[in-house]
């Protein structure tokens, strides 16, 4: 399980250049349905954004801390001081974090060990801002990565932008960050069992990769910044860039998912692409049946919360891995939020796919991040 710093009450949109603005932060799982237990010290600072833009500024102010945290005063609103110096029509992000890095670090076996960090949206200081403004809908959080490569490869970045709402499609979830994390272990070793897969997510041959269930996208983006290596001949980033990489969910879930492509697709040979892909409808969208060939794997994280879908879910895996003669492997990235959830392998089962366990990410504690392979087993 990993716990995630955001804002029970957050920031406004705008606000006077001067004096304090009123926050209450919090701690909790992916979901905002479990708050932490414990006790952690908050430290807050502010990162100016280049000429008004929302890109993550070079100018940061050092953390200072603004409270402990604790069950105790989950509720209590709490003044940050805004920036010292600043000036009218300027805009800064508050940034939250537990301690350490203000950047997820998806290269770190042990990530989720601490509560993640946060970044606000950008906050207009002015003297027109005042009570009574809007408050702000989304948050960011930043993630790096390095690829495949040694010391000399690039540390690349992810910024993913989350909406504060319940919406479940719009929020980053444990098994993203996850399988993720565990991606980018893969991506470096090529002793493991899983050689396989390595060849089908990472070669430098083209490759078509499926997700299932993208939300905000995190799992694909991080997959194409491990293909996009910057440090790879101009050949092999043509080839790279002739692959494609489809992340899919339901029409509620497009702006958000294509939002994040955008923000990160100038980091990519070859970016994901958003679709719309309903389980429930019986036949495959024609944009899917045009892969001939088929793909060369799916990927998912987190589609097991709810089993009513599972029949739908199995249906569309099996419509997937139908395509073509060679089958895609299948990854999973799945947390248990109900024991109920496991029948999915049985019903996958009828439809000749086996799933093994060969990873996972414990985070802070409770329920790890299970990652597990699939594949059509033999008649």
């Amino acid at each position: 399980m990993f716990f995630y710093i955001s804002f029970l009450r957050p920031p406004p949109l705008q606000a006077p250049p001067f004096g304090t603005i009123q926050i209450t932060p919090q701690i909790a799982n992916d979901l905002r349905t479990e708050p932490f237990t414990g006790t952690q010290d908050l430290f807050y600072s502010w990162s100016q954004s280049p000429s008004g833009s929302s890109t993550h500024g070079s100018t940061e102010t050092k953390p200072t801390k603004l409270t402990t945290w604790r069950q105790a005063n989950a509720y209590k609103e709490i003044p940050v001081p805004v920036p010292h110096g600043i000036r009218d029509g300027q805009t800064w992000h508050l940034l939250l974090q537990a301690q350490g890095s203000s950047i997820i670090d998806l290269a770190d076996g042990s990530v989720g060990r601490v509560p993640f960090p946060v970044l606000s949206m950008p906050i207009l200081f002015g003297s027109r801002g005042g009570r009574g403004v809007g408050k702000q809908e989304q948050v960011e959080r930043l993630y790096q990565l390095r690829p495949a490569g040694g010391p000399e490869a690039p540390i690349l970045s992810l910024r993913i932008t989350e909406q504060t709402s319940f919406d479940l499609d719009k929020k980053v979830w444990d098994s993203g960050v996850g399988l993720s994390s565990w991606l980018v272990e893969l991506d470096r070793d090529d002793t493991r069992k899983a050689s396989n897969l390595r060849d089908a997510l990472f070669s430098s041959e083209p490759r078509n990769i499926l997700e299932l269930g993208a939300g905000t996208g995190i799992v694909s983006l991080a997959l194409a910044a491990l293909r996009s290596k910057n440090n790879l001949p101009s050949e092999d980033q043509a080839i790279v860039s002739s692959s494609r990489i489809i992340a899919t969910d339901l029409e509620s879930a497009m702006p958000l998912l294509e939002h994040n492509i955008s923000l990160n697709s100038f980091r990519f040979a070859a970016a994901p692409e958003a679709l719309v892909l309903d389980w429930d409808n019986e036949i495959l969208p024609e944009y899917i049946r045009a892969f001939t060939s088929g793909f060369d794997a799916i990927i998912m994280a987190d589609v097991t919360y709810n089993t009513a879908s599972f029949p739908a879910l199995v249906r569309t895996l099996s419509s997937v891995l139908n395509l073509s003669s060679s089958p895609p492997l299948v990854l999973l990235g799945y947390k248990e939020r109900d024991e109920a959830e496991r029948t999915l392998w049985d019903l996958a089962r009828e439809v000749g796919l086996e799933f093994e366990k060969i990873g996972e990410r414990k985070g802070a504690g409770g329920a790890p991040v299970e990652v597990w392979l699939g594949y059509i087993s033999s008649p």
